[in-house]
């Protein structure tokens, strides 16, 4: 049987540029009006029982070239369980090694999230009890930027995820935050729902997320620097969600991402924006550090660095959401590689510990709630 590469489908994304028999060496393809490339997911066919060398050798240019050190690709024979395959990176080409079991073999840059399953994730939980749906706008591919609503308090809570759509991490945490927060049986999930108002934007990007690209929407726009000034022509995913939030205002957001490069999870802050309100950076602070008491998978050690006073970007969500808010804003980080802090050699960091670590940041926040002031008014 020959062997054959193929990703066109769903969020695949890679170039064949030679093959000799079970060996290939690719390329992964830049998104959209971007040079921005680093995600790839494709499929082999055809290769049961043959030794596979897969090399990649465009990655020295990638987005994020210091995220192929220590890096392992996600392999699965099923799409269901995703696990490490032998990696290795040198002189800017990534190799990966796998023998399958099977004439069917996936590989991902991180375990990927579909549309469908997207579709899906949607349908189930606007189904359950006391959530509501709705859709703030379209993307520039004509497709649906999806909200689900639910609780009756009068905090207005807005979680969104995947304004880069190969950071895939962060709608595996959605689902889990989803899960929890419709669970009639979770103590944490009614008091929060007792207490706020939630807006779930489960994917900022679903142009992308189906295209295949690692960090921007159809028109090559990082949606992520887009806040300050959103337009339709450019990101109107972002001018929808803002909008919208304008409409409801917002006292504490996440916006949940994955770094390439370092091998922990952290938070990311809004201390350098004009007008800083102490109030507002102490909780900032409380809420990181109930975090890190919580879950030996969350860290405050490893991160990016502080922005000045007065120098944030305010293209970014969290800053311009806390600026224009006085929101209690964060954006959270999960690795691509293995999670140093507590390794897993067979999966690394993985669907199933996001969707964990979104259970815990619920707990957290359900504890630090009363400490969370209505709309900014309280904040000194």
């Amino acid at each position: 049987m020959t062997i054959h590469i193929n990703a066109a489908f769903d969020g695949g994304n890679i170039y064949v540029l030679n093959q000799n028999g079970a060996q290939f060496d690719l390329e992964i393809i830049k998104d959209n009006q971007s040079d921005f490339y680093q995600w790839f997911y494709f499929k082999v066919t055809g290769a049961k029982g043959q030794p596979l060398e897969l090399a990649i050798h465009n990655c020295e240019s990638s987005a994020f070239p210091a995220g192929w050190e220590d890096y392992k690709a996600r392999v699965s024979e099923d799409r269901c369980d995703w696990h490490l395959a032998d990696t290795h990176y040198e002189d800017g080409i990534l190799t990966i090694r796998y023998t399958p079991k099977q004439n069917i073999v996936y590989f991902a840059y991180f375990a990927p999230y579909s549309m469908e399953r997207h579709h899906d994730l949607i349908a189930r939980i606007s189904g359950c009890s006391g959530v509501g749906y709705e859709q703030l706008g379209t993307s520039l591919d004509g497709q649906s930027i999806d909200c689900l609503t639910m609780g009756e308090g009068q905090r207005s809570i807005w979680l969104m995820a995947r304004q880069h759509p190969g950071e895939t991490m962060a709608e595996w945490w959605m689902e889990g935050a989803l899960e929890r927060l419709t669970d009639e049986n979770d103590s944490v999930a009614r008091l929060l729902r007792q207490k706020a108002r939630f807006h779930i934007v489960p994917n900022m990007n679903p142009d992308g997320s189906s295209r295949g690209h690692l960090r921007t929407n159809a028109a090559g726009a990082n949606l992520n620097r887009e806040w300050a000034e959103p337009t339709k022509e450019r990101s109107p995913e972002v001018l929808a969600v803002r909008n919208h939030m304008d409409k409801t205002g917002v006292d504490f957001v996440m916006d949940v991402h994955g770094d390439e490069a370092i091998p922990h999870v952290f938070l990311a802050g809004f201390e350098g924006i004009p007008d800083l309100k102490r109030e507002q950076d102490k909780l900032f602070r409380r809420y990181r550090n109930k975090l890190a008491k919580y879950t030996p998978d969350f860290q405050r050690s490893f991160g990016y660095g502080e922005d000045a006073a007065g120098q944030a970007n305010l293209a970014l969500a969290t800053n311009q959401l806390a600026y224009r808010f006085k929101a209690i804003s964060m954006t959270l980080e999960m690795p691509f590689k293995d999670h140093i802090d507590v390794e897993d050699p067979k999966r690394g960091w993985s669907p199933e510990r996001s969707k964990q670590l979104a259970r815990d940041c619920l707990a957290v926040l359900a504890d630090f709630i009363d400490n969370l002031p209505f709309s900014g008014n309280d904040l000194a």
